[in-house]
């Protein structure tokens, strides 16, 4: 059934694409001659056009003196971007707009913004779903419609391109750095949803970047503290990490982010990671799939990179491999010299050089830079906040729970009825206690923290079991949901306890955390994928029959839940 359903969501995408603002091709646009990029090259030094290819790492949650310090860079240096991290909208707004006053050339504002501007600007913006809890949707339109309303706030405070979708296959579940970033563990899912996904946001006006080629999904080892080493073969590469990287190059991809990971498959070097290598980005990823877009290094200053590679080599080596744009150098300014001298020596060839600048500056002149306005700071916050984004985000997180056991004790539940509340991981109510507490005659609520003694938690267990119906919620409080819960054994103990016939169970985290604790023999199971507001509220309207659980599983967890799974 998978296949037709994949079909049916593909010719979807072309239907809404042929709604959307009309574009040139943004590949062949950049590989082609435009007298606005010959002017700007011919205007800038040599010097100048090197400083084109870095990208250089701008925050506003560090002080002023680290703002200061970034303009004076971007000034003394005229590189070609910036890669914004955290801080507040309208000091980013401040901040990109006086970066881009000293700049000869517009800068090309990037951003790691996976769910949206709200990944680095939490406070006073919205975030989107994580992609594993949007791997469980089924219907794509929703994601194309993100992408559109995603590329709406980054360019209301100057920003064009964003390092995202994650298009990694998450086939290991003790992946650390992956993990619900990814769409999931099946390589069409992943393709189909990564497809809708970038394509609103080129149809919005934003450059989107597929990462981290050639697939980061299968590692333990997490690459900004050191390099993976994926022992696999050519063909499993090409079968299933490859896959998604080249559906999504066939239908127009912009931009490729290499990951830092050593694949002696692709290239038997040691210690070389997959970013700075020819093999990978020329042969592999340029000649054998093709691709004519940008290429972007993974930040330069992780560990994956330059524990092996330290002083510049590796910016050095990031352009042999035939990069257009590195990420973060570790010293921009030691990079330029360094790659001056290697033009003069042989090793790096000025014609590649020129035509690398020449393909970022098309960028530049594609997204409308040639005629480059600063953004403004009246109702800021307002056009961050809109009410039909928040809309979307809770259509998208109804669209995505999953329910994963048994609809039988969800259509017998009884708002009357004497009820119980169970909140692990909280100390107090949240929006999915509060959802039942406003719909609930008879309720009672119990909050685990971890911090009770093995006494109360043992009277507690007593406590619920006087009780109609039980509902236990598994509240992952953490900043980022990891595959498994730290609760200790007292508390996974009374989990089990409570974990029965007469009992709905609700997972607010990461669906690998299935495994942590025993809640099989809860009546129903309800997967959330993560804690945030919009997740609870939607577990809290499955309980309710407010609406139709429709997600499925995105992983394969068990032979119980696998991929696919949802009632």
């Amino acid at each position: 059934m998978l296949k037709p359903i994949l079909a049916l969501s593909l010719a979807l995408l072309t239907s809404i694409s042929s709604f959307a603002q009309k574009r040139p091709d943004f590949v062949n646009f950049i590989n082609s001659n435009h007298k606005w990029v010959d002017s700007v090259f011919n205007s800038l030094t040599p010097k100048e056009r090197i400083g084109q290819l870095f990208l250089v790492r701008a925050h506003t949650n560090l002080g002023q003196k680290f703002v200061d310090s970034v303009g004076t860079v971007v000034k003394n240096e005229q590189l070609g971007g910036l890669v914004v991290f955290q801080g507040g909208p309208v000091r980013h707004i401040d901040m990109i707009n006086k970066y881009q006053s000293v700049s000869k050339v517009p800068l090309l504002v990037t951003v790691d913004g996976e769910w949206g501007i709200g990944m680095r600007l939490p406070d006073s913006t919205q975030s989107f779903p994580y992609q594993m809890t949007l791997g469980a949707l089924q219907d794509n339109s929703l994601l194309y419609d993100m992408g559109r309303d995603m590329a709406k706030d980054f360019l209301r405070i100057g920003i064009q391109f964003n390092f995202a979708p994650t298009v990694d296959i998450n086939n290991n579940p003790k992946n650390p750095v992956i993990g619900f970033r990814s769409f999931g563990d099946n390589k069409e899912n992943v393709a189909v949803k990564s497809a809708a996904y970038m394509k609103g946001m080129i149809d919005g006006g934003v450059l989107a970047s597929l990462k981290h080629f050639p697939g980061h999904g299968d590692t333990d080892v997490d690459s900004h503290y050191d390099l993976p080493k994926l022992n696999f073969t050519r063909q499993r590469l090409e079968d299933l990490e490859l896959y998604p990287f080249k559906e999504l190059i066939k239908q127009g991809a912009p931009a490729v982010m290499v990951g830092h990971m050593d694949i002696p498959a692709l290239d038997n070097t040691p210690n070389l990671p997959s970013s700075i290598s020819k093999k990978v980005v020329t042969d592999l990823l340029r000649k054998d799939l093709g691709f004519k877009g940008l290429t972007v290094t993974d930040a330069m200053n992780m560990k994956g990179v330059t524990k092996y590679f330290p002083d510049g080599e590796a910016d050095i080596l990031a352009i042999e491999a035939g990069h257009d744009l590195l990420e973060l150098s570790e010293n921009s300014a030691r990079a330029i010299d360094l790659v001056e001298k290697s033009i003069k020596s042989g090793r790096l060839k000025q014609a590649d050089i020129d035509a690398r600048v020449k393909r970022i500056l098309a960028a530049k002149l594609w997204l409308g830079l040639d005629k480059y306005t600063p953004a403004k700071y009246d109702n800021a916050i307002a056009d961050l906040n809109r009410p039909e984004t928040k809309s979307l985000i809770q259509r998208m997180a109804d669209a995505s729970v999953t329910l994963l056991k048994s609809n039988r004790r969800i259509q017998s539940f009884d708002t009357k009825k004497k009820t119980v509340v169970v909140s692990v991981g909280i100390d107090k109510a949240q929006d999915f206690e509060n959802a039942l507490a406003s719909r609930l005659s008879n309720v009672t609520n119990i909050y685990i923290s971890g911090k009770e003694t093995k006494d109360l938690i043992a009277d507690l267990v007593e406590e619920v079991r006087n009780h109609d119906q039980i509902i236990l919620t598994i509240h992952d409080n953490r900043s980022r949901p990891r595959p498994t819960l730290d609760f200790s054994e007292d508390v996974k103990s009374f989990i089990d306890k409570i974990a029965g016939r007469r009992t709905i169970t609700v997972m607010l985290t990461n669906p690998y955390a299935l495994t942590s604790v025993d809640v099989n023999r809860s009546a129903s199971i309800i997967m959330g994928y993560q804690n945030e507001a919009f997740m609870q509220r939607a577990a809290a309207k499955v309980i309710l029959k407010d609406i139709t659980s429709k997600g499925k599983l995105p992983v394969t967890i068990s032979k119980a839940y696998s991929f696919g799974r949802g009632l």
